[in-house]
């Protein structure tokens, strides 16, 4: 009987642990950003200059002597140092991964290019973390990083499901349904970065009534520089502040794509269930649609709590992961 090399065996092993390690990392990097410590450590990849936090009086006055143009908070400091010290475990993790994957080539049920752009992708994301710090937040590049984290949670969710989980070309003959379940995995991406360009513009409170915005169905919007990407937080394309018509059209695009995304991915849902093979996904599916939706109304009419808005960005994650899953499950390869 053939048994597979401990390269193999600890791959399949990472790759579990990496998956977690990557939901994780997306949930404390939206508690960090929800609580302004984003910019908690001024510098990069340390924070005043060390690999930890200053503590004592004597190191904080010697970090805001080093960066007088940033008030050293403890708090968020440790905060952000804690999204970092996770992210580069994560880091370390995909480097493990990418090694692994080389050496057992031939066993792994992905091709090793996988880990490859996997590692490629990572690299990205320390470099999109370094210039959220250095360019002060700027919108384009905390989208990006949010998208970067999703992928980096998609790219090791579908590295799982190859090595954990049954899949197979024959459980859905459907054409049809084989789009429509590969087209929600783009649907839902564009779905988080209107969420996530709502919240690094700090537009999620631009109206708080629901189902209307402002009392209106139709409010007074500014597209054009709500959506202009290259530009400063707060700012609108020629420097004057970002106004509240460019605000609401932010968090106004966010509702239809938030409509949008329940009917069509409610649908899929609902019309998965008939597969026995796709159903406990499907219920998932469902559940997590639900919740997400109820979750986005309720962070909209209680202004906002922060554990509702962390609970909000989680659960994308795990919507990431079951719309990636129902991909994996419809897909063909080596068999498992």
């Amino acid at each position: 009987m053939y048994q597979n090399s401990n390269h193999y065996r600890y791959f399949k092993g990472l790759v579990l642990a990496a998956t977690i390690l990557a939901l994780s990392v997306v949930a404390l990097g939206a508690y960090v950003r929800l609580t302004d410590a984003g910019l908690g450590c001024p510098d990069w990849p340390g924070c005043y200059g060390t690999l930890s936090v200053p503590q004592s009086e004597a190191a904080i006055i010697e970090a805001q002597t080093a960066f007088p143009q940033s008030a050293v908070v403890v708090g968020k400091a440790w905060r952000e140092m804690a999204h970092r010290y996770l992210a580069g475990t994560l880091g370390l993790l995909v480097l493990a991964i990418f090694v692994l994957g080389w050496k057992a080539r031939t066993e792994i049920k992905s091709s090793p290019y996988t880990p490859s752009f996997l590692l490629l992708l990572i690299a990205f994301q320390a470099m999109l973390g370094m210039w959220t710090v250095t360019m002060l937040l700027k919108p384009a590049i905390v989208s990006a990083h949010l998208l970067g984290g999703m992928s980096t949670l998609a790219v090791l969710t579908w590295l799982c499901h190859r090595h954990w989980g049954y899949y197979s070309s024959s459980i859905v003959t459907s054409s049809r349904l084989r789009l429509a379940i590969r087209l929600a995995l783009l649907l839902l991406f564009m779905q988080i970065f209107l969420g996530g360009w709502t919240s690094t513009n700090y537009a999620a409170l631009a109206c708080t009534d629901f189902p209307t915005c402002h009392g209106a169905w139709l409010p007074d919007m500014d597209f054009k520089d709500a959506f202009h990407m290259v530009r400063e937080l707060g700012l609108s394309k020629d420097g004057s502040a970002l106004s509240l018509a460019s605000l609401t059209a932010i968090q106004w695009s966010h509702r239809v794509g938030a409509l949008v995304s329940f009917i069509y991915l409610g649908a899929l849902g609902l019309t998965a269930l008939k597969y026995w093979q796709l159903k406990r996904w499907s219920v998932l599916l469902l559940v997590a649609l639900l919740t997400q939706i109820v979750l986005g109304i309720s962070n909209l009419v209680l202004h906002l709590p922060l554990v509702l808005a962390v609970a909000h960005n989680f659960t994308a994650g795990l919507l990431v992961i079951i719309v990636v899953v129902l991909n994996s499950k419809i897909s063909g390869g080596k068999a498992n």
